[in-house]
């Protein structure tokens, strides 16, 4: 993952040599960076294109996200790219550890490729229609083995149950903000076998099948830089180690200029493993830095 982001912003340099960078997109129509790396909440993707870019430029950002719970510590670093308020590519690596016995020593890697494309309407600027910006995405992950559980003779998800350790996600999100009531409304559809988003691998020993899984997001825009809003998510419960639950968060997220976002909230993760089991709560804060 770290050799891809110097070319990844090496390849927005080329692009701006042929492509003027404008960032004509209004305050906060950017979205954050999504946990998994595109650009939208904390916890779900939305139709927005990530950065600031308009259709006749693109714009870039990298971002870190940490998540502390009674149990567990995720981190996630990345880069984004919109291009022509059109297509994006994302690059994300999670990591996820264990912070009490009997998983104190666990660790957990996992790559992400994404890409998000715009196919319908616009979520600011056609206030005068009701149809929300549509864009399709997919994600590929590729979970990179267990550490810390070597005295148990488990060096890889598939020995917990899961059937793979890589997958594929595919979303449609449907986006609209409306500024005269200043709110933006977000639900996606996610078609997903992934197991705590791919950190537990892939389909299970209950079920291998790929399900679809809704996501919600509402936020109140309270001014310019300041929005207060709650997210959703659906998960499903594929391994028998894992009493999988829905995501769900409360967050504030700061805009302070174009360049710079913060987003703290407050996250319920629901059940991770049933060797701690209890609803996983905490602290969520994610920095977001572009052009």
């Amino acid at each position: 993952m770290k050799k891809w982001i110097p070319a990844l912003m090496a390849a927005c340099v080329c692009a701006g040599a042929a492509q003027a960078q404008d960032m004509g997109k209004l305050l906060a129509t950017g979205g954050v960076s999504q946990v998994e790396g595109a650009g939208g909440g904390g916890i779900t993707p939305w139709a927005l294109i990530t950065s600031y870019g308009t259709r006749d430029s693109w714009g870039a950002n990298a971002h870190y996200t940490y998540i502390d719970t009674q149990d567990y510590k995720l981190g996630s670093y990345g880069v984004a790219v919109g291009l022509a308020d059109r297509l994006e590519v994302s690059f994300a690596n999670q990591e996820f550890k264990g912070s009490l016995a009997p998983l104190d020593k666990l660790n957990i890697k996992q790559d992400i490729v994404g890409l998000k494309l715009k196919v319908l309407g616009d979520a600011v600027y056609e206030q005068d229609s009701w149809v929300p910006q549509v864009a399709v995405g997919v994600m590929y992950k590729k979970n990179k083995g267990v550490r810390g559980l070597e005295a148990l003779g488990v060096t890889n998800v598939k020995q917990l149950g899961a059937k793979d350790d890589h997958g594929y996600d595919y979303y449609v999100s449907a986006t609209k903000i409306y500024l005269e009531y200043s709110l933006l409304l977000n639900a996606t559809l996610r078609a997903t076998r992934a197991n705590q988003m791919g950190l537990l691998g892939f389909g299970g020993d209950r079920n291998d099948d790929t399900r679809l899984m809704p996501e919600f997001s509402a936020a109140y825009l309270i001014n310019r830089k300041l929005a207060l809003g709650a997210e959703y998510r659906r998960k499903p419960h594929n391994l028998g180690v894992d009493n999988e639950k829905a995501y769900y968060d409360a967050f504030l997220a700061w805009f302070p200029t174009k360049n710079v976002s913060v987003t703290a909230a407050y996250a319920n993760l629901g059940d991770i493993t049933v060797f701690n089991p209890k609803k996983q709560k905490g602290l969520y804060l994610s920095v977001q830095a572009g052009f």
